[in-house]
């Protein structure tokens, strides 16, 4: 298997080629890609990112966020945008070695009946494979319950890359890449492209959690899954796929009744890894779902935004966003009905900036991009969060900290 050598590669894109490259050539028998896969893996599990964060607004307000110290993940509370926080709780009493980087870090969401929900992965001891772990909080935050692994399949195999979402009606919905059906497909000497997604559901606010069920094979092996509860109470997630050709673009489905993936994005990029750029996706209550993700095609490179006005049915043309000269990269999306935010991170060769655009009228037209917030250091992902009709910027950096910063008043 070798590289194949792109236009550009944004921010620890090019690592994380090479660390898929060095595992897919271990399967099929290099040796030196076994021990560099080895190596790999051991460094990953003796990294904990002080970086990556996730955060959540509770009904009331109040700011949650979860992080990974020490092998542990902790949540703590702010009640001042993140100016202060409560003393952290740490949600598993054991140390593990815990996905805490890029697009594999800890969730933590919240629901309107007062429950805190984290998910993550703990990573076993063989190159890329991991569980499905959860936890909650019913008592404020105040205490979490011992974690639990959600994938009934309990080999030492690829159970990454967690999505989270609670509804109002106690369900709580986690969807992950799986390998058990690549492994499967070994034993029969069978080709088999990417992972498949699996998805699992609880219906007593995270107590139990019913049999993993799986949405579909060839799923992009490592690139984060997107998942938003639609107006309807229906979870539906969004993906990079595996298509004929080692084309990866980007497919969407809901989890409830017939699933039929639609594909999203037609970008044709063909890579012989996994780029490690997964998507985002954010569901309004008016139906419409807004989609967008990261390519690196020749005639299709850099940032795309596309929505769906027909309940997921379909996705419109996509529109193309961000500075292709400074490496744009890691979109997040945020709807608050009609108003629909968009950020994404960029580098100048000196600093990384944040950038965001809104639209007030369900993303059919867009500001102009405008620089939220910059550093000249180490920085994480940039994500969206929102409390009523409140949106901001959640966003952690080596030199600055941790940082939420108003998005409401940007310019048009």
């Amino acid at each position: 298997m070798k590289l194949l050598r792109q236009r550009y590669l944004p921010e620890g894109l090019l690592l994380m080629v090479l660390c898929t490259v060095a595992a897919a050539a271990h399967e099929h028998g290099n040796g030196g890609a076994k021990l560099s896969a080895e190596k790999i893996w051991a460094e990953m599990l003796g990294k904990q990112d002080i970086l990556a964060v996730s955060a959540a607004f509770d009904a009331n307000g109040r700011l949650w966020r979860a992080r990974v110290k020490d092998g542990r993940v902790l949540v703590d509370h702010s009640d001042d945008l993140g100016a202060t926080f409560s003393p952290a709780i740490a949600t598993n009493g054991d140390k593990e070695a815990i996905g805490a980087e890029g697009d594999a870090r800890p969730k933590i969401v919240t629901s309107s009946d007062g429950a805190i929900y984290v998910s993550y992965t703990q990573l076993l001891s063989k190159p890329y494979s991991g569980n499905i772990r959860f936890s909650r909080s019913l008592d404020g935050g105040k205490t979490f319950s011992a974690p639990i692994t959600v994938n009934d399949n309990h080999d030492i195999i690829g159970h990454r890359f967690d999505a989270l979402a609670a509804g109002a009606d106690g369900k709580v919905y986690l969807a992950w890449l799986d390998k058990r059906d690549e492994a499967a497909a070994k034993k029969q000497n069978e080709a088999y492209a990417g992972s498949a997604l699996y998805y699992a559901v609880s219906k007593d606010r995270g107590a139990t959690f019913g049999a993993n069920i799986k949405v579909v094979d060839h799923a992009c092996e490592c690139c984060r899954v997107a998942m938003a509860l639609g107006g309807d109470g229906v979870p539906a997630i969004l993906w990079r796929h595996v298509y004929d050709g080692n084309v990866r673009d980007h497919a969407f489905t809901k989890l409830e009744g017939n699933i039929r993936p639609v594909r999203v994005s037609h970008d044709n990029w063909t890579v012989e890894a996994c780029p490690h750029h997964g998507p985002a996706l954010a569901a309004g209550p008016d139906g419409r779902y807004h989609a967008v993700w990261f390519d690196n095609a020749p005639q299709n490179h850099g940032l795309f935004y596309a929505r769906s006005q027909d309940g997921g049915t379909t996705f419109g043309t996509p529109m193309k966003f961000g500075n292709d000269l400074a490496q744009p990269s890691h979109p997040d999306i945020l709807s608050l009905g009609k108003v629909v935010l968009l950020a994404w991170k960029e580098f100048d060769g000196e600093k990384s900036a944040v950038y965001t655009m809104r639209s007030l009228d369900s993303g059919t037209t867009w500001s102009t991009p405008r620089r939220a917030a910059e550093t000249a250091d180490a920085s994480d992902y940039p994500t969206l969060i929102g409390h009523s009709d409140r949106a901001y910027l959640s966003w952690n950096t080596l030199k600055e900290g941790y940082r939420v910063i108003p998005l409401n008043d940007d310019p048009l």
